[in-house]
């Protein structure tokens, strides 16, 4: 019976994220292609009227039914709860968003006792919507997820976010040797290049610069889609700042090309 109401309150957890990430995504479809004023945040990063209202109406669609959990989102930061808490990112590729490039997207996830045990990543534009919760597998449009099956980066395609981070970072001969190890390469930033992993679309993607909600969804779709997310260090994280996604068959070649630089915690690997 225990078992049976988890799999119910999960389920339930589920639906209600995915009615969140929809209601967030319908905000930031109505400022879609308006002349937006974009604003700055400490960091430099970008930030409009549409991210703080999409993370608002996601927040009251979540406490609406779990009132007792807590909130980590992008814009306002965190407000403690009980047992378990929401982390989203309203509209992930807000850059992209303010241009007009329809690739952008809600994150929603639930992380309890430490572990991510939900995810939505839902595009407003397409409207499209990819979930998982844990032990039911990976969801999108076409059915069940699943990574590929490419066992070596030599026959695989690395995906990358902006080039940018490699230079600033000092990794650019790092870089150099993913594109040397790889068999093709290709730049599709924020969630949809990890995305293209979970769908088997791609073998690994690698960003230097992330946040806990830029990746959290993500985390539970990959390891549901048979696949692994973890820093640059080989942790599974979502809180080390960096993220390697893969199929599983080529982290550990990717994290073994990203420890030959300086920096790099190697403890983890081998």
């Amino acid at each position: 019976m225990k078992r049976v109401d988890a799999m119910s309150e999960r389920a339930r957890q589920l639906e209600v994220a995915i009615a969140a990430a929809k209601a967030g995504g319908e905000v930031s479809r109505r400022y879609f292609g308006t002349n937006l004023n974009v604003e700055r945040k400490s960091d430099r990063s970008p930030v409009t009227v549409a991210d703080r209202e999409s993370e608002q109406k996601i927040v009251d669609v979540l406490h609406a039914s779990f009132p007792d959990y807590g909130v980590l989102g992008e814009e306002f930061g965190e407000r403690p709860g009980a047992r378990a808490r929401w982390i989203i990112d309203p509209i992930d590729g807000t850059k992209s968003f303010v241009r007009g490039n329809p690739y952008f997207a809600a994150l929603v996830a639930l992380e309890e006792e430490g572990e991510i045990t939900v995810g939505v990543v839902h595009e407003p534009i397409s409207g499209d919507v990819y979930y998982a919760s844990k032990g039911a597998g990976a969801f999108g449009p076409s059915g069940r997820l699943r990574v590929s099956e490419v066992p070596r980066l030599r026959a695989g395609m690395v995906l990358f976010g902006g080039l940018n981070a490699w230079r600033t970072a000092g990794k650019w001969d790092v870089l150099e040797r993913l594109v040397a190890a790889s068999g093709r390469q290709r730049g599709y930033g924020d969630y949809l290049g990890h995305l293209f992993v979970v769908r088997g679309l791609g073998e690994t993607m690698i960003e230097l610069e992330l946040k806990p909600w830029d990746m959290a969804p993500l985390k539970i779709l990959l390891e549901e889609a048979g696949g692994k997310l973890s820093d640059i260090n080989g942790h599974p994280t979502i809180y080390g700042g960096s993220c390697v996604t893969s199929n599983g068959r080529v982290h550990d070649e990717v994290l073994a090309l990203l420890a030959q630089s300086s920096g790099v915690d190697t403890t983890r690997l081998g």
